[in-house]
């Protein structure tokens, strides 16, 4: 049995699927097409296609048309000790041209356009009941944008890592890339472990809209997402194969010193 095969089946990967806003939160929406249904639709077609594969363990946290609090949904998969957080959302613009997906990990960088998106995303939590005291936080000042966890500046690159995945395979399909980026998504910043925010494109591109509302454009973007994440999680058998035979021959190196050190008493 070779090494690869015996780390597989000691390691189950844990992947938290995060579908973004629900319930009393619609989300973006330009009449029939409204984001908490489609990103739901979403997660559930990646998850299905993730647990396909044994080394893989799909965690949601919503299955179904409920409200979920930002913090609670960063708590699931922290309790989960998850490996990664995936949450997956829909774009939408005054204007009816902007198109194209874009992937979001954590940090402080960024521009005016990013801003109006972590406010208009992180506003949920005027949602919630007493959110004043879930978060050191409001989505409307800038000042909000700092407060980084050391831990969470250490996952910053392997959640570049499944950023570029994502995009990459998604302009396989033919969308349009709108690159990978840096924001303070509140809902990253409350997880502890690799974690991306997907914008799967524009309701407010009739065109986009209409791709992303239909079983074939969410099957065709769930297939490529679900690809870029087990593209990810083979990086991860690889690292940790890397490290068992870096650690073995170590260890090796340290018995032959010993057995050496042994034979010259």
């Amino acid at each position: 049995m070779g090494l690869s095969t015996v780390v597989s089946a000691q390691k189950k990967y844990t992947i938290v699927l995060d579908a973004g806003h629900g319930g009393k939160d619609a989300g973006a929406s330009r009449g029939s097409y409204i984001e908490k249904k489609i990103a739901l639709k979403l997660a559930l077609k990646v998850g299905e296609i993730l647990k396909k594969d044994n080394t893989i363990n799909v965690v949601y946290t919503r299955k179904k048309d409920i409200f979920v609090e930002l913090h609670k949904r960063a708590s699931i998969a922290n309790k989960k000790n998850a490996d990664l957080f995936v949450s997956i959302h829909c774009n939408s613009n005054n204007s009816g041209k902007p198109h194209g997906s874009e992937t979001y990990v954590l940090g402080l960088k960024g521009n005016d356009v990013n801003f109006e998106i972590v406010k208009k995303e992180n506003a949920v939590i005027l949602l919630e009941e007493d959110y004043k005291k879930n978060y050191d936080y409001d989505p409307n000042s800038a000042e909000s944008l700092i407060g980084l966890s050391v831990l969470q500046e250490e996952n910053l690159d392997a959640s570049l890592s499944l950023a570029s995945l994502v995009q990459t395979n998604f302009k396989s399909i033919k969308r349009y890339d709108r690159k990978v980026k840096q924001a303070n998504f509140l809902v990253l910043r409350e997880t502890v472990m690799p974690s991306v925010l997907i914008e799967l494109g524009f309701l407010s591109n009739k065109t986009e809209g209409k791709f992303l509302n239909s079983s074939y454009g969410q099957l065709k973007m769930a297939k490529s997402l679900a690809t870029a994440i087990k593209n990810y999680v083979k990086r991860l058998k690889l690292n940790t194969v890397q490290e068992k035979v870096i650690a073995k021959s170590s260890e090796k190196k340290k018995l032959k010193k010993l057995k050496k050190l042994i034979l010259n008493q």
